[in-house]
């Protein structure tokens, strides 16, 4: 794993839009894995304002809430067309389907999908509980697409986006483990210090199923970007 520690999430972004556009113009990566939520925003601006030409390349969403369709303002293929796609169109973008009647039928389906076209770069962010995806603590490193239940913790920290927790889905379709280190390469960004806690266990602790980010452990081409707080809990001489 590499580590960098940057003052703030701009700083974050600013680095992490540097490494990405470097393996891009060098024609490293045709499919993306993209992420959603406050972490990537900053990215996405980065791309949105930049004269990068994703026309040619494939995105892969992590993940998509079930129970909801593409056009709720809380749906995440809503929230790529908003920030990302609608600015930077790709050839084309695969989300789950929130909506799907045979919600195993569709994970049949996005696992297909991701063996088709194997991603070259991931974008991952960390939840509070160490959560990747939306693989909560416990998910199998074997795991591949599956229906999963939001830990309390996760309906917690996404209420914010919704009029009232109770407006927060209980489940979503997700990349499991196993499909998030097929990736070629991967970069996680944190940020905040209630990511922490998170971003020490994931870095100092043997990989557990406890803490679902550990498993990148066991991923040759990991690149990790947090800011001062969200790297509070490390030792910074151990990594200088």
């Amino acid at each position: 794993m590499k580590l960098y520690i940057v003052e703030n999430n701009q700083a974050g972004a600013d680095l992490g839009y540097k490494i990405i556009r470097e393996d891009f113009d060098k024609g490293a990566i045709k499919v993306f894995g993209l992420a959603t939520g406050s972490t990537p925003l900053n990215l996405y601006k980065n791309f949105v304002n930049s004269d990068i030409d994703f026309t040619d390349t494939v995105s892969i969403n992590l993940d998509e809430y079930k129970g909801i369709g593409k056009d709720h303002d809380q749906s995440y293929d809503f929230f790529m067309r908003k920030n990302l796609f609608n600015s930077k169109p790709f050839k084309v973008n695969y989300l789950p389907d929130g909506l799907a009647a045979d919600a195993e039928a569709e994970c049949k389906r996005y696992d297909a999908i991701i063996d088709e076209n194997p991603i070259d770069l991931q974008i991952l962010g960390l939840g509070t509980n160490g959560h990747i995806g939306f693989n909560e603590p416990g998910a199998s490193f074997d795991s591949l697409t599956q229906v999963v239940d939001l830990a309390e913790e996760t309906i917690e920290a996404n209420a914010r986006f919704f009029a009232n927790k109770e407006d927060v889905p209980k489940e979503a379709i997700s990349m499991g483990i196993k499909s998030i280190l097929s990736a070629k390469k991967i970069v996680l960004f944190a940020y905040g210090s209630a990511k922490a806690d998170a971003v020490y266990k994931m870095l100092e602790e043997a990989p557990s199923t406890n803490l679902p980010a550990s498993a990148l452990q066991n991923h040759p081409d990991v690149t990790i970007i947090v800011d001062t707080e969200a790297a509070s809990k490390l030792d910074a001489k151990k990594y200088q």
